[in-house]
């Protein structure tokens, strides 16, 4: 193919679209309001799409990996967040030791796996 790829876009469910929102807010994404049952939020150049739809398998099933340069500084920042507090099901781990770098995870509240990581460089 001779076409330039611009952007790669996920497509989330959400058991409670609304409480959703608020977490992915809370996160620091930007949202844009597409329509009552759909919404992209952005980081800079990063995006995803929430849904209003539910399918427990497919949920269960949802792992999304975000790169970030330190996951140090962004699991103490998740941290201070008291995410969990806020939130039913929210769970932040400790930060993982892997061959290839490092990570820690984060469940939002509908259950979906952020892997949060930090490649070795080399």
């Amino acid at each position: 193919m001779k076409h330039t790829a611009k952007s790669i876009r996920s497509f989330l469910g959400a058991r409670n679209f609304e409480l959703s929102r608020s977490f992915y807010q809370d996160l620091g994404f930007q949202e844009n309001v597409l329509s009552e049952d759909l919404t992209v939020f952005k980081f800079g150049q990063l995006a995803f799409y929430l849904q209003r739809a539910y399918v427990k398998e497919w949920i269960d099933n949802t792992m999304i990996f975000l790169e970030v340069e330190n996951v140090e500084r962004y699991h103490q920042e998740l941290s201070a967040m008291q995410l969990s507090r806020k939130y039913d099901g929210v769970k932040l781990s400790g930060i993982r030791i892997e061959d290839w770098g490092k990570e820690c995870f984060l469940h939002d509240p509908s259950g979906i796996l952020w892997h949060i990581g930090e490649f070795h460089t080399k």
